[in-house]
């Protein structure tokens, strides 16, 4: 199955460059089929003719994003080395209540290449 989803630059540019393999979502009906050897077709936000394919190496479920972040280490999930690591940073993207609602959902990825669309 193939699955679509929208990135910021930052996260984009880190995935591209394989910096960064897991991407953190919400656990929400949405990505409750996502399976294993799935594909997910991410598109550029501020750029829709920029896209990547990856193919879906592992899930990891957890009930919160706190859970998430003691699990995987700072730069699988997108942090600079410089940069400090915090669980409330998801909540630009999502609210508390969707949070305790949902869960936290780690995709661990791993990039195909860039997509062009036929």
């Amino acid at each position: 199955m193939i699955y679509y989803m929208n990135l910021a630059n930052l996260p984009y540019k880190m995935i591209k460059s394989r910096q960064k393999n897991i991407e953190m979502r919400l656990d929400d009906e949405r990505r409750k089929n996502l399976k294993v050897n799935d594909y997910i077709i991410f598109t550029h936000r501020d750029d829709p003719s920029l896209k990547l394919k990856v193919l879906v190496t592992n899930l990891y479920r957890y009930n919160s994003f706190d859970e998430l972040y003691k699990h995987h280490s700072k730069a699988s999930i997108g942090y600079l080395e410089n940069e400090v690591a915090d669980p409330k940073d998801m909540e630009q993207y999502y609210s508390k209540d969707q949070i305790a609602k949902y869960g936290a959902l780690a995709i661990e990825i791993k990039l195909i290449g860039e997509y062009y669309d036929k």
